[in-house]
């Protein structure tokens, strides 16, 4: 079986190499600026959204598949009908670190719920597993029990900026807000990518905020080391944007979840785990010379299920147990915030009336979408290490990718 496994790899090899985008072809260090908005995530063609290498490359390409559940066309949260996501990367400079000049290796990514968030809210809710983070907006998130803002991640030093860039893209799509319609508190949340990113300089700027939700679109998502992970680092490895989708049987609901992350767990490399293999543990070189053993990770969890916002809550918490088969423990160093939205209602803006009748699961049926994200979350981490090269930020600092060959090898070892 394994050998037609590793057969199928290397032909898939072949045949979708055509397909990797210049976006995987990202030099660490290298001397010409590159920044980019990486506005072709619906554009990607159908053989694009999983990949075995490159921005899409997924875990089943590979003949990996991390649980029980099918996932959905693009394997990603985008398989959530009107969610789009849209980034923007910067990756400029190499050598020592001049703080405010660079090197940068940084960016920015952002989801969007469904058009027009803004009238059209959904419900939602916000979960800390380790609270050592920021993510803003979320304290009117738990209060109110619904989202009304896109969702960024960014870095850690460059909140206040992007946020002051979501401000004004929900002002230009929104006109009224401010003095007619009440004001948006954004959810804006970030990971500390300093390894390799001149995080000092701030170089994630409103305007990039602007770009990258003006370039959200349904479809594949591009993953690894683009928008806000370029510089993230997990298990050791280069981390970054993950995604992954289930889907639910129809005989118990037909729900979709997606969930997408930013992987900068920084964590111990003899963590790291894929479908139970201790792959980390055998994998003990490839890494870099100075590191903390802290980090964190944003997860984003979407579904069509109609989900309560304590419900999401729930789906939060369950989300995090897919985080901890990949071997993740968040850490008291570690900002690992989850937050939850359903599509499946409207919540309405400024209405007339002062009741409004939602749909809501009944929780016998719920435990098939609880799985979704477990499910989801697992691959998800998997794929943003699947999806990024080795790279060489400020002061010289490398990161290498998870050798995909050598996984393969172990968990052909395993009995996988």
């Amino acid at each position: 079986m394994m050998k037609l496994r590793v057969l199928i790899f290397l032909c898939a090899a072949l045949i979708l190499a055509a397909c990797v985008t210049a976006t995987n072809g990202r030099a660490a260090g290298a001397n010409a600026a590159t920044t980019s908005a990486a506005a072709s995530n619906g554009a990607a063609s159908r053989g694009a959204a999983i990949a075995i290498s490159g921005p899409y490359a997924k875990a089943p390409a590979l003949g990996i598949h991390l649980g029980t559940l099918l996932h959905g066309q693009y394997d990603a949260i985008t398989d959530v009908a009107g969610v789009t996501v849209g980034q923007v990367t910067h990756i400029e400079g190499s050598g020592k670190l001049v703080p405010g000049v660079g090197p940068v290796r940084t960016g920015v990514t952002g989801i969007i719920p469904r058009a027009d968030i803004w009238h059209h809210r959904v419900f939602a809710a916000v979960w800390p597993l380790n609270g050592n983070g920021e993510m803003t907006g979320s304290l009117w998130v738990n209060e109110s029990g619904f989202l009304e803002t896109p969702i960024v991640l960014t870095d850690s030093l460059s909140v206040g900026r992007v946020d002051d860039g979501v401000v004004s893209w929900m002002i230009e799509h929104n006109p009224k807000i401010g003095y007619i319609e009440d004001v948006p508190l954004p959810v804006v949340a970030e990971v500390n990518d300093d390894f390799l990113n001149d995080q000092p300089g701030r170089h994630n700027l409103p305007k990039d905020a602007v770009t990258a939700l003006d370039s959200a679109t349904g479809g594949p998502v591009a993953q690894g080391d683009v928008g806000a992970g370029t510089g993230a680092v997990a298990y050791e490895f280069h981390g970054g944007i993950g995604t992954a989708s289930r889907v639910v049987p129809k005989n118990e609901g037909g729900y979709t979840v997606g969930v997408l992350v930013n992987a900068n767990t920084f964590e111990r490399r003899q963590d790291l785990t894929v479908e139970g293999v201790p792959v980390g543990a055998n994998i003990m070189d490839l890494r870099p010379v100075e590191h903390s053993s802290d980090g964190s990770i944003i997860i984003v969890v979407a579904t069509d299920a109609p989900f309560s916002p304590l419900q999401l809550i729930d789906l939060c918490k369950h989300a995090a147990l897919g985080l901890a088969r990949t071997g993740g423990s968040s850490r008291e160093g570690s900002g690992d915030i989850i937050i939850a939205f359903s599509t499946a209602n409207v919540v309405p803006y400024d209405s007339d009336r002062a009741t409004f009748t939602p749909t809501e699961m009944d929780r016998a049926y719920i435990n098939p979408v609880f799985v979704a994200a477990i499910e989801s979350t697992d691959e998800a981490v998997v794929n943003s290490l699947l999806a990024s090269t080795t790279m060489v930020g400020r002061d010289g600092n490398k990161i290498y990718a998870l050798p995909h060959d050598r996984l393969m090898q172990l968990l052909h070892r395993y009995g996988r």
